[in-house]
């Protein structure tokens, strides 16, 4: 009686041993994961009064998709005011997106939209399948996606398309465009921003051949000479920008910090708010 005693005795303390080893391995993971996950992942990024917040919970088109028919990949067209031709199915253009967003950040009146970019240029914006646009001649990348009405780019692999036209007669010398490298595009900010919607201001950029993660391939973000290292491909929140005119720095780097090459992977652009 007494050695099964004793041997209940002993289990059960190897019993509460295994738990407290199991519960420390358990707070060590946990201690971890929490350590380990950035700033960006858990909420804000904030410097200098500067606030910047990824966002996730806009309306959500994942079927949508874009093709631009006109003109066609690797083609060469003349001169002057260039036609646009894209078919788009489960997406509607001129259509509100909805959703809290559209309440608190510039809105365009005129709905959902085409975001049409030569050579990492300011977009414009285009509520109609088709349309012309001026373009000098040479060789020109075009990156076109779909928007959100808010100006929120859609980031799936079928609602963009990238591609080369050569428009008229290409300067000898002209350096080759890879398609297949990582390429960093800029979308927003953009132009003026009046009133309420200069108290939040979307930051929203466009990855094509690479996707950013903590510890790998980052944004760095300089906005007023402060510095955010990006880690996840979202649309942020900007709030805290001073009226008047303000910059945006946006670099696409390795896991070092050094700039990736690619003729658009550092661009800088200003905008204003008044009020």
């Amino acid at each position: 009686m007494q050695i099964s005693t004793r041997l209940v005795s002993s289990l059960l303390l190897l019993g509460l041993a295994a738990c407290d080893a199991a519960k420390q391995v358990t707070e060590a993971t946990s201690v971890t994961t929490t350590n380990s996950v950035p700033s960006s992942a858990t909420g804000s990024i904030e410097k200098n009064g500067l606030r910047l917040t990824p966002f996730f919970d806009s309306p959500k088109f994942p079927t949508a998709q874009l093709r631009l028919s006109t003109p066609a990949a690797g083609s060469t067209v003349p001169s002057g005011a260039v036609p646009f031709k894209y078919e788009i199915t489960n997406f509607l253009l001129t259509k509100m997106s909805g959703g809290m967003h559209s309440e608190e950040m510039a809105n365009s009146m005129k709905g959902q939209h085409i975001h049409n970019i030569v050579d990492n240029e300011p977009y414009t914006a285009h509520y109609e399948t088709g349309f012309t646009k001026n373009i000098v001649d040479g060789q020109h990348v075009v990156l076109s996606f779909l928007s959100r009405s808010y100006h929120e780019s859609l980031k799936h692999r079928g609602a963009y398309d990238l591609r080369l036209v050569t428009v008229g007669n290409v300067a000898p010398g002209t350096p080759a465009f890879d398609l297949k490298a990582p390429h960093l595009f800029y979308s927003r900010p953009k132009d003026v921003y009046t009133g309420k919607d200069t108290q939040k201001v979307m930051l929203d950029f466009y990855l094509v051949n690479t996707t950013i993660e903590p510890g790998g391939t980052q944004v760095r973000a300089t906005i007023n000479g402060n510095e955010f290292m990006l880690d996840q491909w979202a649309p942020y929140m900007m709030e805290g920008l001073p009226m008047g005119e303000n910059t945006v720095k946006l670099e696409l780097v390795d896991s070092s910090g050094k700039l990736i090459p690619g003729p658009y992977n550092s661009v800088t652009r200003s905008f204003s708010l008044q009020p």
